[in-house]
């Protein structure tokens, strides 16, 4: 025989206890009807409700709309990040203006610091503004060895001036150096800085085999043998590294050319031993299989691709050129569509399938719009103020920063608040 609980003193008869409450919670669940202590209306009570609304965490509004964190399905596309790159670079490209080139380089250091992961390509960046440095003072140092055509009344200093030939007519080595000549040389050097940064920034923050996995089709043999030729020196350089060590462990030297060669054979071996094994990983996918097209699908894939890239060409060379922005522009969106056309003709011949292809989303039109618009406001801008993105040297006068083509610069800045959160930023 079952006896109730006992009753705690004190305890209203209309009160349940822990016990009973539950029991009698759960029997009324079950019978289809309100648990004891329920609202009228079967709900939760008014003061259940709000105790547990306020005891719920709050979300911000910036953890409401930041960006997702990085994963598979909400990675960001890495053909976005080389045209946000190449957007930036083409702002670069149409000044001069160290104050606008140093402005670009930060907010591509901004972006790729607060974006970037821990993947080995990402320290890539730090190499690229090494080299951009190395840039500025290696066409420092032509300049003041060869000379330049800039007329200057400063003159610094004076070098030892090498005779030549008469056939060398126009060259000179040595001579006088002037402060005209060396702020002109820093400004073109700076400015191919910049580019290099930009690239650089593009190989920081995209993965190259997912970029390379977005290919065409038509451009599927190579982006495999780029591929494999990626993959093959990083392994080298791990088998290096671990028979070293494992050298060192035995007692034995790391160190001179009969050290290397012990070393080089097992590493060669190794790296052949791979080659046969993505060899036959590649037959058993069926790689190189092509399907036959006509002859004309054929010949007009040639003459749009080839049209398509002297067109790119052209247009670049126009968009470089100090007057070639008004055709360049034109010239490589034509370009761009011939070579896509022929790019798409050509994957006919490609019978393949493609495994978890990257979206293009929202968040990538945004990454690749921003690049887009800062290119567009500064080539309008070399045109609208031609004396604020282009400082003359003759005479020397101090670059000013203008104002409405910095702030275009600042959409560059997009990215690093609208791309997904890397792992170790986001779980902190």
């Amino acid at each position: 025989m079952t006896h109730p609980a006992p009753r705690p003193a004190g305890a209203s008869a209309g009160a349940p206890t822990t016990l009973g409450g539950a029991a009698n919670e759960a029997a009324g669940a079950t019978a289809g009807g309100p648990p004891l202590g329920a609202a009228p209306g079967g709900g939760v009570p008014p003061a259940r409700r709000s105790a547990a609304a306020a005891d719920a965490p709050r979300r911000s509004s910036y953890e409401r709309f930041r960006a997702p964190q990085d994963g598979r399905a909400t990675a960001l596309h890495a053909g976005a990040w080389w045209l946000w790159a190449l957007g930036l670079a083409t702002a670069a490209s149409r000044t001069t203006n160290p104050l606008v080139l140093g402005l670009i380089v930060g907010v591509a250091g901004f972006v790729v610091a607060a974006r970037r992961t821990d993947a080995p390509w990402a320290r890539s960046y730090g190499a690229f503004l090494k080299l951009g440095l190395f840039v500025i003072g290696l066409r420092l140092l032509f300049s003041m060895l060869l000379g330049s055509p800039i007329p200057g009344t400063h003159v610094l200093f004076v070098l030892p001036e090498v005779p030549l030939p008469a056939w060398a007519q126009g060259i000179r080595f040595g001579g006088r150096v002037t402060a005209e000549q060396l702020v002109f040389a820093f400004y073109d050097g700076a400015k191919l800085a910049a580019l290099l940064v930009c690239v650089g920034a593009a190989n920081a923050l995209a993965n190259p085999a997912r970029l390379l996995k977005s290919l065409p089709a038509a451009l599927y043999e190579a982006g495999v043998a780029v591929v494999v030729a990626m993959t093959f020196a990083p392994n080298m350089v791990a088998d290096v590294v671990r028979l070293r060590t494992a050298r060192r462990l035995r007692g034995r030297p790391t160190g001179g050319v009969k050290a290397v060669l012990q070393i080089g054979l097992p590493v060669l071996e190794g790296a052949l031993e791979r080659s046969v094994a993505v060899a036959a990983s590649m037959d058993a996918r069926g790689y190189g299989r092509t399907a036959q097209v006509p002859p004309a699908v054929r010949h007009t894939t040639t003459v749009l691709t080839l049209g398509g890239l002297l067109g790119m060409c052209a247009g670049t060379y126009g968009l470089l050129a100090a007057q070639g922005a008004a055709y360049g522009l034109p010239v490589l969106g034509v370009g761009v569509v011939l070579a896509l056309a022929g790019l798409r003709l050509g994957g006919r011949r490609s019978v393949r399938t493609r495994y978890r292809p990257d979206r293009w989303g929202a968040r990538a039109w945004l990454v690749a719009g921003s690049g887009a618009a800062v290119a567009g406001l500064l080539i309008h801008a070399g045109g609208v103020d031609p004396a604020g993105m282009h400082p003359g040297v003759v005479p020397l006068v101090a670059p000013s920063l203008p104002l409405w083509p910095a702030a275009a610069v600042l959409i560059g800045l997009l990215p690093a608040f609208v791309a997904p959160v890397p792992p170790k930023e986001a779980s902190q």
